[in-house]
C-alpha cells in the first residue's frame, strides 16, 4: 500500500458479514481513473469474519478495515467509518451502487469548489423492471440521470461526497445525521454550507424490484425520515405534518412526474410505472404519519437490514440477468 501522500478521496463501504457483499463494487472502484489514489475504508462488525481478499484491494491507494462490533445502524457503522478515513474528502457508497470509471476524478474535481457535499447523478442499474424504476424515482428522483450540474437543496443518499472536517464538526451526533441524509445535508446549508450537482459524477444503482418487498419497505422507510427530520421538532409541528400526511404522497408523485419529463428522461416508462409509483408513495406517506407521531420505532432495523445483499430483493429475472445465478430468499446469507 503506498503510504508516502494521504490519498485524494476515501470511499466508505458498510457490511454486516463478509467481503463477497462487497466485491462487485469494488470492482467498479478498481475501474475508476484515479484508483490510485483512492483509500477503501471497509467498515464490518469482525475483521475475522469479513475474510478480506487483499489482492483485489491492493491497487487501491490504501485500504484499511473499521471493525464495530456493536453494529446498530448502518449511519453509525458510516460514521466510524467517516471517523477513522484518512483523505480530506470521503464518499458513501453501497454494495449495490456501481459508480462509472470518471465518478471518483469529478467528485474530486468538483471539491475544488466551495462546497460541502457533491453528488453525482444516478442511473438505473436493472432497467428491465418497472418496480425498479418506481424505487429509483422515489428515492432518486431529483438526481436522475441525465441532470444539469448546479447548487442543489440536497444529494443523493449513501452515495454523495463530503469534505470530511464538515462532518467531524457534528461530534457523537454524526451517526444520527446520517440516519436520513437529506437532514443533514438541510443541516449543512442551514449553516451556511452549500451542495452541488456534479452529473460527470455517474453511478448506477440497483434497486428492488420484488414488489411485494419494495412496498413494505416504503413503509419503513417514511418512518425513518419523518422520525429523523422531526426529531427536535416541537409536538405541534409534528401534528401539523401527521394532519397533512395525505396530502404528502401527492406532492411527491407531481415532482416525480416532473422530474421524468424533463429532456433526456424515460418519459415513455410513465404509464407503466404510474400504479406502482402511486401504491409505493401512499404506504411511503404512511409511513411518514406516523414516524411524525411517534418515532422510528423498530424501522431503522428494517431499513438497515435492507439496505446490504441486494439481490435477496430482486426478482429471479434480475438476479439471472445480472448475476447469472438464482437469487436468494430473504434472511439468507
Amino acid at each position: 500500500m503506498n503510504t508516502r501522500e494521504p490519498p485524494l478521496l476515501s470511499v466508505i463501504m458498510v457490511t454486516p458479514d463478509h467481503y463477497d457483499t462487497l466485491r462487485t463494487t469494488i470492482g467498479y472502484l478498481r475501474a475508476q481513473t484515479i484508483h490510485n489514489l483512492l483509500e477503501v475504508v471497509i467498515v464490518a462488525p469482525s475483521v475475522e469474519r469479513l475474510s478480506l481478499e487483499e489482492s483485489e484491494l491492493a491497487p487501491f491507494h490504501s485500504f484499511q478495515v473499521v471493525e464495530v462490533v456493536a453494529f446498530g445502524s448502518a449511519a453509525l457503522a458510516r460514521a466510524e467509518g467517516i471517523r477513522a478515513a484518512k483523505a480530506p474528502l470521503v464518499a458513501l457508497t453501497e454494495d449495490h451502487c456501481y459508480p462509472e470509471p470518471e465518478w471518483a476524478a469529478a467528485l474530486v474535481k468538483a471539491h475544488e469548489g466551495p462546497w460541502a457535499a457533491v453528488g453525482p447523478v444516478i442511473g438505473n442499474a436493472n432497467p428491465a423492471s418497472m418496480t425498479s424504476w418506481a424505487n429509483l424515482l422515489v428515492e432518486y428522483g431529483p438526481w436522475l440521470d441525465p441532470m444539469q450540474a448546479g447548487e442543489v437543496d440536497h444529494l443523493p443518499g449513501h452515495n454523495s461526497s463530503y469534505k470530511r472536517e464538515m462532518l467531524l464538526q457534528y461530534g457523537p451526533t454524526l451517526e444520527v445525521m446520517l440516519e436520513a441524509e437529506s437532514t443533514l445535508h438541510w443541516d449543512l446549508r442551514d449553516k451556511g454550507a452549500r451542495l452541488y450537482l456534479e452529473p460527470a459524477a455517474k453511478a448506477r444503482h440497483l434497486s428492488y424490484s420484488r414488489a411485494s418487498f419494495w412496498l413494505q419497505l416504503r413503509f419503513h422507510a417514511g418512518r425513518v425520515f419523518a422520525a429523523a427530520r422531526a426529531r427536535s421538532w416541537p409536538a405541534r409541528h409534528r401534528i401539523l405534518y401527521v394532519l397533512g400526511g395525505p396530502l404528502i404522497p401527492w406532492v411527491r408523485l407531481w415532482r416525480i412526474v416532473r422530474e421524468l419529463r424533463r429532456p433526456g428522461r424515460p418519459r415513455h416508462l410513465l404509464p407503466g410505472i404510474l400504479p406502482s409509483l402511486i401504491a409505493g408513495l401512499l404506504i411511503d406517506g404512511l409511513g411518514e404519519m406516523l414516524g411524525y407521531a411517534s418515532g422510528a420505532g423498530d424501522s431503522l432495523d428494517k431499513v438497515t437490514d435492507a439496505e446490504f445483499d441486494r439481490a435477496r430483493y430482486l426478482t429471479e429475472e434480475d438476479v439471472w440477468r445480472i448475476t447469472g445465478r438464482p437469487s436468494r430468499q430473504r434472511g439468507e446469507r
